[in-house]
Order: C-alpha cells, then structure tokens, then sequence
C-alpha cells in the first residue's frame, strides 16, 4: 500500500464501496432552458469513464512526444460533468495536471505560467479556441469523449507516489502578485494531507440514505477540488449546477427533488437565498430541512447571518484557503452568529501574537482594545503546509488571517493583517499593487486613492483628485481606466477595476484616515460608502 493516498486511490476504493450510489446529479434542461431534472452518475459509471478519458490522453499525448510525468494545462470551467472527468483523468494517464481558471481570460499569462511550470501541453474548453493560436506548446480540446471509441490497453496502471516531495498537480494563488498568479505545487505529502482532512469535515448526516451536497465552485480551484473529496469519500451524492450563482428557486428544486440535504455555498451567494426566504415561510421551511448549511470564504453580512442562526438553520462556518484547503471548523448549529472556531483533527497550527496595535491599524478601531490579536501560522511539520516556495523564512506558512481566542482553542476571525482583500467567491485581491499603479499611471490626477470591495464580485477605487483639473468627474474616471487598463488585463476577472462605474471620485479630505500618520482606512471606506456600494454592483 502507497504510503500516501492520492485523490485516484481514495476514487477507486470508493467506487469499490459505493459502485451502484450516484456521485453527481447533473441538470437536465428542456428545449426553452428550464430545469426538469437531475441525472445520476453512479461512483462506477464515474469511474469509468475517468478511465476512459484517460485512455484517450495517454495514447494522444505519449503518440505527441510528450512522457509520463510531464506538466499538462488545463484552461477549463470546472463546472460541467466533462472538466471534472478531464482534471481527474490528467493525472489517471499519469500526468501531472496544471490548472487554469476561466476567471483568469488573458492566454500570455496562461502560458507564461504553463512556462514557469515546465508545462509540456495545454487542453482547453472547445470555446477558447480562437484565442489559442500563438500557443507555444501542442493544444488540444476538451472534447466530450464518451462516445468515442478508444482502446482500453492504452490506460496505463494507476499512479503512485513515487516520494512525498513529487507533484501531484498545480494550482495558482487566487490573487496575482507582481502582474499574475504564483504558481502552487502541491506535492503527494500535501494531497495525502487533503485526502485524510477532507474525509473528516462532511461525515454522513442522514441516519438512513445519502447525503446529497452541492458543488461550490470549479474545480480548476483547491476549494470545490477539497468539496468533491469530502463529499464522495463519505459516500455522498454532489449536484452539478451550471453555475454557482444558482437562483433559489433552482436552490427549492435541488431540495425538493435532487435530495439536497447539504448546502455549500460562499456566504454572498446564500445571503441571496436568506433574503428571499424572510419573505417566504416556504422556502424558509426548505432551509430549516436541510442537515447542514456550510459557509465558508467570508463572514456573512451580520444581520443576515444572525437571522439564519435565530430561525434554528443549521449553520457551519468552514475556514480555508487555496493554499492549505480547509483549516478551521465551527460547530455546526448552536444557535449564535460568528462562531468560534477551531482546527481541524491532525493538523499541526500556531495562533501567533501579532506586533502591538497602533492607531494606525486597520484593525485597531475595530476590534477589542483587550484582546490579543493572533496570526494563524501553518507550522512546517503540518503535512499540509504548502510547497516550501510557499513559505516564509522560518520554514513556515504565514497565512496572515488575524484571529482572536474566545476560549482555549477556540478563534473568531478578525480580517486580515495585510492589503488582500476577498472577493464574494473567496478570491483574493491585492490591493496595494492596484493602488500603486494608480498612483504611478495617474500620480498628476490624484492626491489620494484607495480600493475596497472585500465580499464583493470586484475591487472598486476611491480616489481624492488633484485640484484644478481641466477635466470632470466623468473624464477623469474614464481616463483613470485607460491608463491602467494594461495592468488590469493580466489580472484575474475579479481583481479587474475595467469600468468606469467602478471609480469614485470624492472631495478631497473625504476619505476618512488614521490620527498619526493620516493612512486612508480600508475598512471604513468601505462602511461610509456601503450604500453607494450596493447600489454600484446592484446596477453592475
């Protein structure tokens, strides 16, 4: 037996245990795009058919020059039966998978970081094919390959892990720094790692039958990625929507007729739900029938989610990141908003004490004056630190999540220690690299700027003009975006400021800012103008 289990291994032991049960329910739409029905895919048929396309990309890709243990792109949705068949038969021919988000649109940085990975081959969704022809290595697409005839003797035995410190397969960090994503190698240590935490955080709920959850994400990223591996190693069903936005009335069907009785969903997502269940004891009453509603990547607006607690939902708050998977638990229910949280079984973490608070803080105006403020630290001997790329000079994976201990071992968040930010799907922006080229593009237009927008679809700018500009408020948001707009091209979609909509130009002096060194403050920037805030990416 491997000494460290792959997300392969733990398939097929539960394809083994669970041959017959669905692993996915897929959306089934009539002529006109409504919803009918949902299709089961059994654990076996899953299975299958990973090998099948596995077959198919071992032939093509050895018949190409390109061998065994070779870095292969994947430019993919990760929403659809078919990426999710592609991403696990990769790695099933015994290649090393590197994953690409549709969030990330611009083909150079795609292949500047296929490059830097010494990527040998890219597949693509068959929709991006236009934007691929100056790709610098062989290209092929995603094609639904069910139906296609491919001989079984090509697949070739199962991978194992030949030493913990291999790759297994490569993500990205979910904001760019220095003009586009990092690389993440995650070694076979690290996966064995998510393998055995995975199993831990969705143990089944329902005293007889199947757990039925929902995807939350793409699985081009670590989070739906660890999902799908709680889920189906505790022999649990996951609904495919087609997109993680879902409308609630799509959320009633799930329930009502796919079984769903585990809601995983960011928290600006479900929000959506609770404000329409106030208004619908119906809906409000499918709610209460679920087993479990996981949050996770962000608080919940406050008044929402003490609304959610008070009308009994049986609420878990998940605390993780793209580069460690799931860290951090709450007790699931319990009946009070913010709870605290603690980590999960088997890790090996530090709550570090953060330098004394000065009015200067982000956070010291909103937090208590006598609690300490702590520094989640994923030590080196956690076998899920990240690849030592990753780490910080000590040998450790400094997450710069701040925290406060409300009882032994038990931590509430408390934001960040730094300029990220995240957006309504956990993504993070930084927000200092937009600001500085604000300020390097645009220094003779503006005295002051600053960018919010945590838990929202995209970053805004707020920005203090320099007086006596020929130009008005129009204009000059306009020509803000104009010189950046090179800048913003190599980012992710939700760290883009594309929009002229997304620039607000104040009086100077409006932007409120720390006593000592007269820093804008971040955070109340964003609570002055939360209305106008709302109001911006309602209409966006």
């Amino acid at each position: 037996m491997a000494l460290y289990k792959t997300h392969l291994q733990a398939l097929y032991d539960c394809s083994a245990t669970y041959s017959s049960l669905p692993i996915l329910k897929l959306p089934v739409y009539d002529a006109e795009g409504q919803l009918r029905t949902w299709q089961p895919i059994s654990y076996q048929q899953f299975t299958s058919d990973v090998e099948h396309f596995a077959a198919h990309l071992a032939c093509k890709l050895s018949a190409d020059g390109i061998p065994p243990r070779s870095v292969v792109g994947l430019w993919s949705n990760g929403m659809s039966y078919v990426d999710i068949l592609y991403i696990y038969a990769i790695a099933r021919a015994d290649y090393i998978p590197q994953f690409f988000s549709l969030r990330m649109p611009n083909p150079d940085v795609i292949y500047e970081l296929l490059e830097n990975a010494d990527g040998r081959a890219i597949i693509y969704e068959p929709e991006l094919a236009s934007m691929l022809s100056t790709c610098p290595c062989p290209a092929y697409s995603a094609a639904d390959l069910r139906g296609v005839d491919i001989d079984s003797s090509f697949l070739p035995p199962v991978p194992s892990p030949r030493d913990a410190d291999d790759i297994a397969m490569i993500f990205h960090t979910s904001g760019s720094t220095s003009g586009r994503p990092k690389l993440l190698p995650c070694n076979y240590k690290w996966l064995d790692a998510m393998v055995r935490k995975s199993a831990k955080v969705s143990p089944p709920l329902r005293q007889t039958g199947q757990d039925v959850t929902v995807a939350m994400g793409s699985m081009c990223h670590i989070g739906q990625t660890f999902m799908f591996l709680a889920s189906f190693q505790n022999g649990a069903c996951t609904i495919q929507p087609k997109a993680v936005t879902f409308p609630t009335d799509e959320l009633a069907h799930m329930i009502t007729h796919g079984g769903l009785n585990r809601l995983n969903e960011f928290p600006a997502f479900f929000a959506v739900h609770v404000r329409a269940a106030k208004l619908n004891p119906k809906l409000l009453g499918l709610l209460q029938s679920l087993d479990e509603i996981l949050y996770s990547g962000q608080p919940m607006p406050r008044e929402d989610e003490e609304w959610a607690y008070a009308q009994d939902l049986k609420m878990r708050n998940l605390f993780g990141s793209t580069e460690c998977g799931a860290m951090l638990l709450s007790v699931r229910g319990g009946g009070q908003a913010n709870p605290a949280l603690r980590p999960i079984e088997g890790t090996s973490y530090a709550f570090v004490p953060i330098e004394d608070e000065s009015d200067d803080s982000e956070e010291s105006a909103y937090s208590n004056a006598n609690a300490r403020m702590l520094e989640l630290v994923i030590l080196a001997d956690s076998d899920d630190c990240p690849h030592v790329s990753m780490r910080a000079a000590d040998g450790h994976f400094h997450t710069g999540d701040l925290f406060v201990e409300v009882a032994p071992g038990a931590y509430i968040s408390r934001g960040r220690g730094d300029d990220w930010i995240k957006s309504e799907n956990a993504l993070r922006c930084d927000t200092r690299a937009i600001e500085d080229n604000v300020r390097q593009t645009c220094g003779e237009l503006i005295v002051e700027c600053i960018v919010v927008g945590n838990g929202r679809p995209s970053p805004a700018l707020f920005v203090e003009a320099a007086p006596g500009l020929a130009m008005d408020d129009a204009r000059l948001r306009r020509e803000i975006i104009r010189r950046t707009r090179h800048f913003h091209s190599r980012r992710y979609l939700h760290e883009r400021i594309s929009n002229a909509k997304m620039v607000v130009i104040v009086a100077r002096g409006t932007l409120p800012r720390t006593a000592t060194k007269g820093n804008v403050r971040r955070r109340a920037v964003e609570e002055m103008f939360k209305a106008g805030l709302d109001a911006m990416f309602a209409s966006a």
